[in-house]
C-alpha cells in the first residue's frame, strides 16, 4: 500500500475529471484522440507522485465509509465496480498497484478475467461475470471484463457475428440493471498508442526482471491492432450509456493514467455522499458497561 504524503494537498481539478474524460455521444474514432494527453492535470511527471499520493487520505476515508456501510448491513448499501479495459500493456495491473493500492485491501475484490474455462463456456457469457460482482460495501476491480465477449471474441472470430453482434444491447441492458440495483460502475478504457505498446513490449525484452511479463502471444495480438481498434470503437460507441458511460483515459504516460483513475474513483465515491453508519446499540450504556470492567 502506498505511503501517505501528509504535506502535499490535492491540487484542484478545474472541472471534474469524470466530465473531462467521459466519452461524448456520437461516433468514436480512436485515431483522433491524444493518448499522451494529460487533460485535467496541471503540471508534469515530477508533480505526479505527490499529487497522486495526496488523494490517499480522502480516498481512504471514502472507501472506509463504503466498507462500513456494507459491514453494518445497511439496506441498499452501495457497491462500486471499476472496469479496466485496454490493449495489452495499457497498464491495467499498474492501475491496480498504484491507484487501487491506496485503499484498504479488505474492502476490494479484484478479478482478472482470462480465457473462459470449460465450465464457464457451458454457461451464458455473463454467468462468470455475475459471480465476481462486488458485494455491498466493496470496490470490485475487473482486469478485463464481459467486454472481452465483443472484443477478443470478435477479432478472433470465436463465435459467429450474429452471436456477438447482439451482445452490445445485452450488455447495455445488464449494466443498466446493475446500476439500478446500487452498483456504481466506472468503466475505464486505458488508451495507448501502437508506438507506446511496441516500446513497452521492447522494454520487457530488454530487462530480465520483466521477462515474466512478456507473452509471445502479445505480438500475435499486436498484428491485429487495427481490428482491435475497430472493435474498441464499436464497444465505446455502442456501450457508453447515461447510467454506465465509458471514460477514455489517455495512458501513454503511466503517471497520468494512475492519477486519473484514482481521481475518477475519488469523484465517484464523493458522489455517493455516504455518512458513517449510526450505532446499532446504546452508546452511553456501553460506555457504562465498559467502565465497569
Amino acid at each position: 500500500m502506498a505511503k501517505k504524503n501528509r504535506q502535499a494537498e490535492p491540487a484542484p481539478v478545474p472541472q471534474p475529471l469524470s466530465e473531462l474524460l467521459r466519452l461524448p455521444a456520437g461516433a468514436v474514432h480512436l485515431g483522433g484522440t491524444d493518448t499522451a494527453s494529460t487533460v485535467g492535470f496541471s503540471g508534469g511527471k515530477t508533480e505526479a507522485p505527490a499529487r497522486t499520493a495526496a488523494l490517499e487520505p480522502e480516498l481512504s476515508d471514502l472507501q472506509e465509509r463504503l466498507y462500513a456501510a456494507g459491514r453494518a448491513g445497511e439496506a441498499g448499501a452501495p457497491k462500486v465496480l471499476v472496469v479496466l479495459q485496454g490493449m495489452d500493456t495499457s497498464g491495467k495491473g499498474g492501475v491496480i498497484r498504484h491507484a487501487i493500492g491506496m485503499v484498504d485491501p479488505q474492502g476490494v475484490k479484484i478479478k482478472a478475467f482470462k480465457a473462459p474455462t470449460e465450465e464457464e463456456r457451458a454457461h451464458p457469457y455473463l454467468w462468470r461475470i455475475e459471480r465476481e460482482l462486488p458485494p455491498p460495501g466493496v470496490i470490485g476491480i475487473f482486469d478485463r471484463s464481459h467486454y472481452e465477449d465483443v472484443l477478443t471474441v470478435r477479432v478472433n472470430s470465436l463465435v459467429k457475428e450474429s452471436v456477438w453482434e447482439k451482445r452490445y444491447d445485452e450488455i447495455n441492458a445488464w449494466e443498466d440493471q446493475l446500476v439500478a440495483s446500487g452498483t456504481t460502475t466506472i468503466k475505464c478504457f486505458l488508451h495507448i498508442s501502437s508506438a507506446e505498446q511496441k516500446a513497452r513490449l521492447a522494454a520487457r525484452l530488454d530487462d530480465p526482471t520483466k521477462f515474466w511479463k512478456y507473452n509471445p502471444g502479445d505480438v500475435d495480438e499486436r498484428s491485429k491492432w487495427l481490428a482491435y481498434v475497430e472493435a474498441y470503437e464499436a464497444v465505446l460507441e455502442r456501450c457508453s450509456t447515461q447510467r454506465a458511460p465509458w471514460f477514455v483515459v489517455p495512458s501513454d504516460r503511466k503517471w497520468y493514467r494512475n492519477w486519473a483513475v484514482a481521481q475518477l474513483l475519488v469523484e465517484h465515491l464523493r458522489g455517493l455522499d455516504l455518512p458513517w453508519p449510526p450505532a446499532g446499540f446504546d452508546v452511553e450504556a456501553e460506555k457504562v458497561r465498559l467502565a465497569a470492567t
